[in-house]
């Protein structure tokens, strides 16, 4: 984007990139010199992109307004094409040039028209008039001289109504029709007529006179309105119509899901002819837009779906792959028989159309695409209508590459079947394997011949029912299959033999078998894969190990790997059993006695209940490799497995919404293009075989099939797009899918040119920052993460200076349930506190070590907490990248395509599920106190404490659990670490709509949650938290050093800011975990829930099987030691905190942000005061700095240290505007409180945004603010603490809700992220002399 260069001597406000809903579509037709396929056009908040469609890339990004949201793009086709850009009231005009070598784009502005009082609702240049029409939100309609840039005149149609949308079509003045949608649920068809200047003028309004001059009739014409037809029908109102292009339709879509299909007459008397005779039915939820063509008609709507009509009201295609709110555009181009949509989820996405209707196939496309369908009786030479139990039928199918297909049949029978010609299919039969049994199983592997580059060897591995395995070497080449070898033994029992499986890692040369059982046996094939000329030893089989699943349950799928020498097994029940595969076991050719492989771990309920159906083993670093698993829960799934320790962790899951079963995951190369790869899931719905798209969100392919219970095989190439086999047996039919073109000559069949984002509202977003880089580095790459409506986190790569600056998003994962994101924080900072002593020196307390855990902490409705941990990633399974200083620098170059950073999935904290449909909330007691409004309501979830439990309090109400819609507000944490500790422990304070604030702990690295102590609520829920470590120091026999306080600051509903003093808590909490044992009692989380028959999530408990010598003490798991344990059903009392202070009606209404910073004096060095800003519904800024003091040692003081109350309030007064309506409440209940806060100076901005504010940001010399006015402001702490706006800057993110800021090392550029409904970044630079 344009920006410029920043002045130097003022403070200067770019806006950046903004990533978000997509508004308006059209495409601009240039000279096949410049360009083979046209130009796109879109519209994104006030920027106006140009992509090229045939390379998919974006040409240019243009900033069109200024915070105005572009509605609409028209374009006049010329030598010189011109568009028309529009957005609410406002209208500018611009010249497009293209370069014909380097295919550049510029932007020449002409024009900007005068503001209207209107909405403009379409626009349409009239090309033999030389006027641009349009339409405006009143059902008017106005004219502007493009050549003379000058309006001449604006009419209103006697329907006077307002609009919800409006169409213009026709080229000049006298083919011109108005089809008008009003909130009246009706479509007013309307024109207008040239009379001579006497005729009287009944809706004119004038504006630079209304008289057209005639040429022809050397005279003026004036305007008048014709009503042609009021179209009825639809039962909401109209949200959306489109003309075909010779006028004769109407197509409009309603607010009553439904679209119909208007026909007209060619005659003068065009309204006594119109017709509706088509409605069309389908979308489940409101359509926003429609096209219509000569052959077939486009809606799109809210349900997320861009579907494809015929006339006769058929549905003939359906794309469902935006997500969030819905497909606001569509668009389709005739010439190129492309279809564009775009919604809120700023996904722009293309599709090639291919109906016989629509446009041609190419003569290579009619060779290559195969349907087949094979009657399996015919084949197997026996009569359909007599089939019985001891008929032929298939039993297996497996792809050997794109035009040959291995059969198996229940009576033994191995067949080839050659598809290189469709017309003429040959069957070969290969061999007899079992004449007693029928093939329960296959496997196949291919190998490249090593005497012949145009022969493949095939190696097919059969088990049969009497529990017999047979493996086979086949050559295939030149449309025949010959089988070189064979050979067969006993692997089971009769009936036993349920699956044969062979390791790409390990070659032909091993073979596993399983039974019902959950054994897998090994094993060693010699002397198979070797020419006869070379040896004349013959193949033999023996068995060297086998492995028993902890589970007892039926092995469904497994890998190995024989470099990290480990293999992983999935079963039936969707449990992961890990074992040690050692280079002595591969390499052995025979065994005296069979070894039994111990289990090295296991993961119960990887893939919840449902099966396991695809392993993949790849390798991390030395010590560690990455196990990726898919399952009939839909989900994909990745652990993380130290070979040294023999822990796996679970670390990620994806789950794909449009499969209910993935069966494995492929990653496809684009030949062009070598460092481009793309992943795609592949799995069934309840009847349907999809191919899915991870990386662009995309359905690539969807084929009936009836299901994934019966024979089917499929097998992919290089772009799955356009090279698929797929086949499956139905109705004793053999159908064949297959699609095999020349990559290089063919794109996508579906292209995303922009970024998909969220589909819903962001409600929070932070940036990350990293150990030794967490400061913004000039031109450095900045990651922000982001919580969406819809439940979804994502981390968001922006790259300053790049044409595409979101150039990376990745979902880091979804609430349970979908819950809404509504706060997120990143704790990066370890405080570091000694063991068995709270003083250590300054620098020890500020530590922020690189190997400690950096955490992402989110919280949303139904009381989800969410955490992930920070983890680099080392390039793609290479010794060679675990160089740390070279991992450490990719993430800060912006070259590299992807980051190696990235967050996996740490521990997820929720309401338990209890047994009892009652649980016990326990009663608020009045309020008391001085005046202060304190109300001791602890948690309303049930807690209890690690270890005995107590009698439960008897002050309780009950509550229904299903009636339990508390959601959290705000959560800040910060990390904590014992000196010489193994033990990381992150505090969460969360704030709950039930007006309670709690302190929790997440004790790393065992992902334990423990209620530490509840924070005394207020009458109201709190709104915003931050957290502030305070560093101080204190004087204990001589000996200078320094604590760390850590202070939470809050805002509350009411207006009032509350400071609490959670050091005590934090200290002791630590002592007590410096005693502590978890990993003898605690058994960790296992892995997120996903509400698809997962089990994941399960509350933690204690391991039985444990000694009692070992367990935990009754003084180890004491109340006073560590708290509650958050996850157990039963209820105790917690541990409370008193505020420290509470100011009262710092707002006028709810505190909706606030920010804390240390100030710093003017040497730089740290002065001790703090800031705090807020910002509320009552659209003021409040700002205030307080001083933190250590205990003053005083016996005589019965609270610790000496207050003095009159010096105090003179301190706060001395700022005080004379207008504000601020009280303070002071709590000096000092009973466990040891420090005192003191209030210095305070102001208060009123009216600083029009409207409430949402996002706040302060580092002690700059204050950042947003609100629903849709304002960035920057204001600078003058003297006295005074707020001074110097700039503001008009964003395009509708309705903000967050704003976060992070700062360049030299302080000479500050990034601004703001999110609402979309995201955008702003880059401020301040002065010079203010750096």
């Amino acid at each position: 984007m344009d920006g410029g260069d920043p002045p130097g001597d003022l403070p200067f406000l770019r806006a950046g990139p903004y990533l978000g809903e997509i508004s308006a579509l059209s495409v601009i037709h240039f000279r096949s010199q410049i360009s083979p396929t046209p130009l796109l056009l879109t519209g994104t908040g006030s920027e106006l992109l140009v992509y090229n469609l045939d390379t998919a890339t974006l040409l240019h990004s243009f900033h069109v307004f200024n915070g105005v949201r572009i509605h609409g793009i028209s374009v006049r086709s010329s030598a010189d094409p011109m568009i028309a850009v529009f957005g609410e009231k406002n209208v500018k005009l611009f010249y497009l040039r293209a370069d014909a070598e380097s295919l550049q784009v510029r932007l020449e502005f002409v024009n900007q028209l005068p503001r209207f009082e209107h909405w403009v609702m379409d626009a349409k240049f009239l090309n033999d008039d030389g006027y641009l029409a349009l339409g405006l939100s009143d059902n008017s309609v106005a004219f502007w001289d493009v050549a003379g840039l000058t309006m001449m005149g604006r009419l209103k149609s006697a329907e006077r109504c307002l609009l919800y949308s409006m169409r213009i079509w026709g080229e000049s003045l006298n083919t011109l029709r108005l089809a008008s949608g009003t909130i009246y649920n009706e479509v007013i068809v309307w024109r207008i007529t040239l009379e001579d200047l006497h005729a009287s003028v009944i809706s004119l309004e004038s504006i630079n006179g209304c008289m057209v001059y005639d040429e022809t009739q050397n005279g003026y014409k004036q305007f008048l309105p014709v009503l042609l037809s009021r179209l009825s029908g639809h039962e909401g109102s109209i949200f959306r119509i489109g003309w075909s292009i010779d006028g004769s339709r109407l197509v409009s879509v309603s607010d009553d899901r439904s679209a119909r299909i208007w026909m007209f007459s060619s005659d003068e008397n065009l309204g006594s002819q119109a017709s509706n005779n088509l409605v069309l039915f389908g979308h489940t939820a409101r359509i926003w837009d429609c096209h219509i063509s000569d052959s077939f008609i486009i809606t799109a709507g809210e349900d997320c779906t861009c579907r494809v009509w015929d006339f006769d009201g058929n549905l003939l295609l359906m794309f469902k792959e935006h997500i969030g709110r819905g497909i606001w555009r569509c668009l389709y181009d005739q010439s190129s028989s492309l279809l564009v949509t775009a919604g809120f989820d700023s996904a722009i996405k293309v599709y090639r159309v291919c109906l016989p209707s629509v446009s041609k196939l190419t003569k290579d496309d009619i060779e290559q695409v195969i349907l087949i369908s094979l009657c399996v009786c015919r084949l197997f030479s026996f009569s359909y209508y007599f089939c019985n139990v001891k008929s032929e039928y298939v039993r297996c199918l497996r792809f050997a590459q794109e035009n040959i297909l291995y059969v198996s049949t229940n009576n033994g029978f191995l067949y080839h079947v050659d598809l290189s010609n469709p017309e003429n299919i040959r069957w070969t039969q290969l061999a007899q394997v079992s004449k007693a049994s029928p093939i329960i199983c296959m496997d196949l592997m291919s190998m490249k011949s090593w005497n012949s580059s145009s022969f493949k060897e095939f190696f097919i591995a059969i088990g049969d029912g009497l529990g017999n395995a047979t493996v086979m070497k086949l050559i295939d080449g030149n449309s025949t299959s010959i089988m070189v070898s064979s050979l067969t033994w006993a692997a089971e029992k009769e009936r036993q033999l349920l699956g044969i499986y062979w390791c790409n890692s390990l070659g032909c040369s091993h073979l596993f078998t399983v039974d019902p059982r959950g054994l897998l046996k090994l094993w060693k094939i010699n002397n198979f894969n070797t020419s006869d000329n070379d040896n004349k030893m013959k193949p033999k089989v023996s068995f060297i190990a086998e492995f028993t699943s902890y589970f007892g349950a039926r092995i469904m799928c497994m890998d190995a790997s024989a470099r990290d020498q480990i293999l992983v097994c999935g079963d039936q029940r969707g449990n992961l059993t890990v074992f040690p595969f050692s280079e002595g076991l591969m390499n052995a050719d025979s065994v005296d006695t069979v070894e039994k492989i111990r289990i090295a771990n296991r993961f119960k309920g990887a893939h919840g209940i449902s099966t396991v159906s695809n392993i993949m083993i790849t390798t991390l670093d030395y010590n560690h490799v990455e196990i990726r698993t898919t399952g009939g829960d839909g989900c994909i799934c990745y652990f993380k497995y130290d070979k040294n320790l023999q822990v796996l962790e679970f670390i990620g899951m994806k789950q794909v919404k449009e499969l209910s079963a993935v069966q494995s995951v492929y990653t496809g190369f684009i030949s062009d293009i070598d460092s481009m790869k793309d992943e795609y899931a592949i799995g069934f719905t309840s009847a349907d075989f999809i191919i899915w798209n991870l990386a662009n969100e995309t359905k690539m392919l969807e084929i009936p099939c009836g299901g994934w219970r019966r024979p089917y095989s499929y097998h992919l190439g290089a772009v799955p797009e356009y090279q698929f086999c797929f086949a499956y047996v139905k109705d004793l039919n053999i159908n064949i899918h297959r699609l095999w073109l020349p990559t290089q000559e063919k794109q996508q069949c579906t292209r995303v040119l922009h970024l998909q984002y969220h589909g819903r509202e962001i409600h929070t977003l932070c940036f990350v920052s990293f150990p030794g880089q967490n400061i913004l580095v000039q031109n450095s790459d900045s990651l922000i993460a982001t919580g969406c409506e819809d439940g979804t986190v994502k981390l968001t790569r922006c790259t300053p200076l790049r044409l595409e600056s979101w150039c990376e998003s990745k979902l880091l994962g979804e609430h349970i349930g979908g819950s809404a994101v509504r706060s997120i924080c990143f704790a990066s900072k370890v405080y570091l506190i000694g063991a068995g002593q709270t003083r250590i020196t300054r620098n020890d307390a500020l530590d922020f070590s690189k190997i400690e855990p950096l955490l992402l902490i989110s919280v949303g409705a139904k009381q989800v907490l969410t955490s992930w941990m920070l983890r680099c990633r080392t390039a793609d399974v290479a010794e060679e990248s675990l160089d740390t200083k070279k991992s450490e620098n990719m993430f800060w170059s912006s070259d590299s395509k992807y980051h190696p950073i990235s967050f996996q999935w740490l521990s997820t904290h929720s309401p338990p599920k209890c047994a009892k449909p009652q649980r016990r909330v326990e009663k608020a007691p009045k309020a008391s106190g001085h005046g202060n409004a304190f109300v001791n309501v602890p948690d309303t979830k049930p807690e209890t404490f690690i270890g005995e439990h107590g009698e439960q309090n008897s002050n309780f109400a009950s509550l229904d659990i299903h009636e339990n819609d508390w959601r959290y507000l705000d959560v800040t944490a910060f990390l904590v670490k014992l000196v010489d500790s193994r033990f990381t422990t992150c505090f969460v304070v969360v704030a709950c709509s039930d007006a309670t604030l709690s302190l929790r702990a997440l004790l790393l690295p065992f992902r334990l949650w423990y209620d530490v102590a509840v924070l005394v609520p207020l009458l109201c829920p709190v709104l915003t938290l931050k957290h502030v470590a305070v560093p101080f120091c204190t004087s204990a026999d001589g000996d200078n050093s320094t604590r760390v306080a850590h202070i939470v600051i809050s805002g509350s509903t009411d207006g009032g800011i509350s400071f609490w003093d959670l050091t005590e808590m934090v200290e002791d909490f630590m002592q007590a975990v410096s005693e502590y044992k978890p990993q003898l009692h605690i058994d960790c989380q296992r892995r997120p829930q996903t509400g698809r028959g997962s089990q994941g999530g399960r509350s933690w408990r204690y391991l039985t099987n444990q000694p009692s010598d070992q367990r935990m003490s009754d003084d180890y798991m004491s109340k006073d030691k560590l708290g509650n344990d958050s996850n157990s059903g039963s209820s105790e009392t917690r541990k409370e905190v008193t505020p420290l202070l509470v100011l009262g009606s710092v707002h006028q209404s709810g505190v909706n942000c606030l920010h804390v910073s240390e100030m710093k004096n003017s040497d730089g060095k740290s002065g001790r005061l703090y800031c705090v800003v807020s910002g509320g519904d009552d659209q003021a800024l409040h700002y205030l700095v307080f001083q933190f003091d250590a205990p003053i040692t005083n016996s005589d003081s019965s609270c610790g240290y000496a207050i003095d109350f009159a010096e105090h309030m003179q301190d706060i007064n001395h700022c005080q505007p004379s207008v504000s309506s601020f009280t303070e409440r002071h709590s000096y209940n000092t009973t466990n409180n040891v420090h005192r806060l003191r209030v210095l100076q305070r102001q208060c901005v009123k009216s600083a945004h029009s409207s409430s504010v949402k996002g706040i940001w302060t580092n002690g010399i700059w204050v950042f603010s947003t609100g629903l006015d849709q304002r960035v402001r920057c204001w600078k702490i003058g003297v006295h603490g005074k707020l001074v706006e110097r700039a503001h800057l008009i964003i395009s993110v509708p309705e903000p809700e967050s704003l976060d800021v992070i700062v360049s090392s030299d302080r000479k550029r500050y990034q601004i992220a703001v999110a609402g409904r979309g995201i955008q970044t702003i880059d401020f630079f301040p002065p010079d002399e203010e750096c």
